[in-house]
């Protein structure tokens, strides 16, 4: 199982290969805000653990377990920032919040907000009378 750490670097390699067909250290440095050489010491493991193969000075691959792992870690991420706008968070706040949680929710807890999120698009009135609910508990009716 990644650690916390590992699964942002598989998310962000994941997004640049979707993204731009490739993962460079230096895109994934910039993208988390980290040093390149901490980049590579993080890159040498996840290639130990399997989740992609990496040649110095030729570039990285993900496995299929690392593209496994990879579009889960993206899809969680997006999943919390659905739920998160559609609960009414404020749209500048959501990113930062999804990166403060997605790693502190069991698996379980994304499945059941998973089923949260397709409850409220079944049916939109439902997400009005949230607002509604929320107005109320803020003094705004």
């Amino acid at each position: 199982m990644p650690t916390p750490s590992m699964e942002d670097y598989l998310e962000r390699i994941y997004k640049l290969i979707d993204e731009k067909g490739y993962a460079r250290v230096s895109d994934i440095a910039e993208g988390l805000e980290v040093h390149p050489s901490s980049v590579t010491k993080m890159i040498q493991k996840l290639d130990k653990d399997e989740y992609l193969i990496y040649e110095k000075y030729r570039g990285l691959v993900l496995t299929n377990k690392g593209k496994k792992v990879g579009k889960r870690l993206v899809d969680r991420h997006e999943l919390l920032e659905e739920f998160l706008e559609m609960i009414g968070v404020d749209q500048e706040n959501i990113y930062k919040d999804v990166e403060g949680i997605e790693h502190h929710l069991s698996w379980d807890s994304i499945t059941c907000i998973a089923g949260l999120v397709e409850y409220f698009k079944r049916e939109s009135s439902r997400a009005e009378d949230l607002r509604k609910v929320q107005q109320e508990l803020l003094g705004e009716s």
